[in-house]
């Protein structure tokens, strides 16, 4: 068999599903270890998301943790440093397909970040004959096929963000609107504290602003009772917890038991 024969693809079933506005869970890995995040990618999330912006990750650990979760059910994301265009390229080239990208406020930032993931001419992408992502050249078809199976999901996180709302959300190519919970508490003065009333209110009408367009809606949860709360409102895209946060409550509740306290 020569290489152009291998039965690659560039297809990418979770941004179909995503579109759909099927209910999507996923994990976050911040821990940077590829076993804790191949353990996620077992664990029946539909997605895993490996943090690059706040997370124990660099390139490295990073691949290695795309390498473990492409032999699990679930799909990989990315969430990158910031929203830059060589730094995409990087991810992109390595075989990243879907993206969280922090901290969008304008449509031309979420303009940015399409046209970042996307070959000439429909984007700016720095072309590699040779890389990850096209199996180092023996995908026949990945230059034809590729801009269109990039998944580019925009985080809001402020209140120029929310402002912009429509904006962002209308600029062809973003696919997804995630809230950010804890930073939009932050700029509403609320500080680490994402459940008071009022970022509450203001995320739930955020949402059906959102949904009003047609769009898919994203969250991250801090665990399940707020993730089935966002769900009542509409939400289908919805992180639960982290790799961190699931070893510190489970330990936590073993040793709890185990002093009787």
């Amino acid at each position: 068999m020569t290489s152009s024969d291998r039965p690659y693809t560039t297809r990418n079933p979770i941004k179909e599903r995503l579109l759909n506005q099927d209910v999507l869970y996923g994990g976050w890995a911040v821990t940077g270890s590829l076993v804790v995040t191949e353990v996620l990618g077992h664990s029946g999330f539909d997605w895993v998301l490996i943090d690059s912006e706040h997370g124990a990750n660099d390139y490295s650990s990073a691949v290695h943790q795309l390498i473990a979760l492409n032999n699990t059910p679930a799909a990989a994301f990315i969430r990158p440093e910031t929203n830059h265009p060589v730094i995409l390229k990087r991810w992109l080239d390595f075989g990243f397909y879907n993206f969280l990208i922090p901290m969008v406020e304008t449509a031309q930032q979420a303009r940015a970040a399409v046209q970042a993931t996307r070959y000439p001419p429909e984007g700016i992408r720095g072309v590699s004959v040779s890389q990850r992502s096209n199996r180092f050249g023996h995908q026949a078809d990945y230059f034809t096929q590729i801009n269109q199976c990039i998944t580019v999901v925009a985080q809001i996180e402020s209140q120029l963000a929310v402002q912009n709302i429509e904006e962002i959300a209308t600029e062809p190519g973003i696919d997804c609107l995630f809230i950010g919970p804890q930073d939009l508490a932050a700029s509403l003065g609320f500080l680490a504290q994402p459940s008071a009333p009022a970022v509450q209110a203001q995320m739930k009408s955020l949402t059906k602003r959102i949904l009003d367009m047609k769009k898919t809606v994203g969250i991250l949860a801090a665990d399940e009772n707020d993730a089935q709360r966002y769900r009542d409102w509409g939400i289908t895209f919805v992180g639960v917890g982290s790799d961190q946060g699931f070893i510190k409550r489970s330990s936590s509740q073993v040793l709890k038991a185990l002093r009787g306290s």
